[in-house]
């Protein structure tokens, strides 16, 4: 029996797992710049737009950590798949503050 080797990708190339970790990490930034904007600004329009590119960050990096076949730095997108979930979960707190802050302050 051999010993499985993992061929770590190079440093300029863009797999799909990177990609996709990526565009989720992006989601999740503009989740957490959007709720913020609503929480300065109570308005219920980017508060759901928080909430759905929370959304979108969350399941993209679950999507890459749970398919990814080798640890952090092998270039499979595994570390910005760990900070798209990070960074997805504080969208969705701030989109959901925002939410419940522009009910409040509309009725």
């Amino acid at each position: 029996m051999g010993v499985q080797e993992v061929l770590a990708a190079g440093v300029y190339t863009m797999s799909s797992g990177r990609i996709v970790a990526s565009v989720a990490a992006v989601a999740g930034l503009a989740a957490v710049i959007a709720g913020g904007r609503a929480l300065a600004r109570p308005a219920r329009g980017p508060a759901l737009f928080a909430l759905a590119a929370a959304l979108v960050a969350l399941v993209g990096g679950g999507f890459v950590a749970a398919t990814s076949d080798s640890g952090i730095g092998t270039g499979n997108g595994r570390g910005g798949a760990y900070v798209a979930i990070a960074v997805g979960v504080v969208g969705l707190v701030v989109g959901a503050l925002a939410l419940a802050r522009s009910r409040r302050v509309g009725v």
